[in-house]
């Protein structure tokens, strides 16, 4: 029997590429007095966040199982428990540090004899029966074990050439993360996903974008940015382990509130966004452009490589929940949103002429055809699924669909293309299905689908590396990834 309680959630699923990761991760440094200080300022700036202009009517619902439930902020407690697991989950070195410290016993220091017995008989003497009294290679031998100890850890942290890396956006309770999952594939066949490591975060993730931009220098990294319900993007280092503090952000709350009449008003930093950030898109040609869509209505082009806003577009009247760069043409962006239109922009002109499509409902999702360079398909509230030729664009949002598809009972959160396959696409759906579709000749059919028990679906990806693996996260805060291949009806149309 499912449990009704929510206790954990995965809201976003980005697969890393095989071999973009480190073999083996670098291990921060612990946190400085400083970091722990920036820190607890990041979680309190997290709590306060968000925009002003929605604070009466946005209390930032989220569909959850069929209910609407709301994302409350942190207490006092959470906080310090957020900042506490931030700090230290992981972080071998403190512990190391500490059980130093017990070991000195500092605080019997002066309660010590001040006389040495010379001619006694206990383990300070300089001549020892036997090898097992001598302390000397007791400690020799407990070296011997630490070292074995280390390398084990080391093995055990080890990311092999042939492990598939999943991160995904999760919250349990009030404390919020990336986790980095592995996942090996056994001899006989079987799966075994475990989490790596993890990272903290100071506010409820929404969306991830994975990137190969390399911030520190280099030819290729292994970056993911995350959008959250502050207006912040946090771009994190996939490959330092028990780190406290994005390597970048880009915009977001100033430490500086300004003042205005009656109250104390919120301070944003220059060119950011000012309330939630709801749908990422890393721009796979030009590096190191990194597009974002937010609650506060626009959609901003960030240079990554500078980290600062280069152009704002403002041609939605509605909260923006989804961008995608076109993969055929890198400087073509799309953007979906709740006033029910998807929007076509150009970005070698700055984003000057915009060309939309009316939709059905509010937009969840959308996707280009990997396979088509004139297509893509949209994902909406009401469970329908439509698809647009980008040749039909036009200025007055009268662009006729190719067909619409009525796919899931309740809203369609997430799409996905499978990368290898043509017409075939997976959708996730707040109705706890996960289903997968034949898109021939323009008239789609289900060929396979199945309740995964993760509880309302919020994301679906499928792997670049193995195109027939799919990724699930929900409501339940636990990541599934389906061999669609085992499915008989998948296997007989699209496998070689």
């Amino acid at each position: 029997m499912e449990e009704d309680s929510i206790k954990g959630m995965i809201s976003a699923i980005s697969w890393v590429p095989r071999g973009a990761a480190k073999s083996v991760p670098v291990v921060a440094d612990p946190p400085t007095q400083e970091e722990i200080a920036e820190a607890m300022k990041t979680f309190d700036l997290g709590r306060d966040s968000g925009s002003d202009a929605d604070e009466d009517d946005d209390a930032a619902t989220m569909e959850l199982d069929g209910a609407a439930e709301t994302v409350e902020e942190v207490d006092e407690a959470a906080r310090a428990k957020a900042v506490a697991k931030a700090l230290c989950k992981g972080s071998s070195k403190a512990d190391d540090v500490a059980d130093e410290l017990r070991e000195l016993n500092m605080d019997a220091y002066d309660d010590e004899d001040e006389e040495v017995d010379i001619f006694g008989s206990g383990l300070g003497d300089l001549y020892y029966p036997s090898n097992a009294m001598d302390p000397y290679l007791k400690k020799n031998n407990e070296d011997d074990e630490e070292d074995d100890d280390d390398d084990e850890e080391i093995e055990d942290k080890m990311i092999m050439p042939t492990d598939f890396v999943i991160v995904c956006a999760h919250s349990e309770d009030d404390i919020f993360s990336l986790q980095v999952n592995i996942l090996e594939e056994t001899n006989d066949g079987e799966q075994n996903i475990f989490v790596h490591h993890d990272v903290p975060l100071a506010d409820f993730p929404l969306c991830t974008a994975w990137m190969d931009f390399n911030l520190k220098g280099g030819e290729k990294g292994n970056f993911v940015a995350v959008g959250t319900m502050d207006p912040a993007i946090e771009i994190w280092d996939l490959d330092m382990v028990d780190e406290v503090q994005p390597h970048m952000v880009l915009g977001g709350l100033s430490k500086k509130k300004k003042k205005t009449k009656g109250k104390k008003g919120k301070k944003y930093k220059k060119g950011g966004h000012r309330s939630s950030v709801l749908g990422l898109a890393w721009n796979k040609e030009v590096r190191n452009v990194l597009a974002s869509a937010s609650a506060d209505t626009t959609v901003k082009i960030w240079d990554i490589a500078v980290g600062k806003c280069a152009v704002t577009l403002e041609h939605h009247d509605d909260k923006v929940q989804a961008v995608a760069w076109s993969p055929q043409s890198p400087e073509v962006l799309l953007s979906g949103s709740f006033d029910k239109t998807v929007a076509m922009n150009d970005m070698k002109d700055g984003g000057q002429n915009c060309h939309k499509w009316s939709v059905e409902a509010d937009v969840e999702s959308l996707a280009w055809n990997p396979h088509n360079e004139h297509s893509f398909v949209v994902s909406l509230e009401n469970g329908m699924v439509q698809a647009f030729d980008k040749r039909t664009a036009s200025s007055s949002s009268s662009g006729q669909s190719m067909y619409t598809l009525h796919a899931h009972d309740k809203a369609v959160s997430s799409i996905s293309f499978n990368p290898s396959a043509p017409n075939f696409l997976a959708t996730g759906s707040v109705d706890k299905m996960v289903k997968l579709w034949d898109l021939s000749n323009d008239k789609p059919s289900c060929i396979a689908s199945q309740n995964p028990k993760l509880g309302a679906i919020f994301s679906v990806s499928f792997s670049n590396d193995s195109p027939f693996l799919l990724a699930c996260g929900g409501s339940k805060g636990k990541l599934k990834v389906w061999d669609t291949l085992t499915e008989p009806a998948v296997a007989n149309k699209f496998s070689k």
